[in-house]
């Protein structure tokens, strides 16, 4: 029995390793961010380490309320891609 459900976990490990579905320029450590509001959208890819920034929290909890948590792909954030630029410019010292 334990065997089977090893031999299941492994199973599923080695089908996640080869699938493609991270795009190429999304390196180890981060993800991609879509930032969207009033028809204007833009693609960002984002460091682990923003994770712990309150004003990026902040658009995650807004991403949270509005879209939930079962977004696909690049992770959808209410707000212009403005101000999510400024949030990334401001984290860099």
């Amino acid at each position: 029995m334990l065997r089977s459900f090893v031999g299941k976990i492994e199973k599923g490990v080695s089908l996640l390793a080869h699938r493609s579905e991270v795009p190429d320029d999304v390196r180890e450590g981060y993800f991609a961010v879509l930032a969207t509001k009033g028809g204007e959208s833009k693609r960002f890819i984002v460091g682990l380490h923003y994770l712990t920034d309150p004003a990026f929290l902040g658009l995650l909890d807004q991403a949270q309320e509005e879209y939930g948590f079962r977004q696909k792909g690049a992770l959808a954030i209410p707000c212009q891609p403005q101000e999510l630029q400024k949030i990334l410019d401001g984290h860099r010292v």
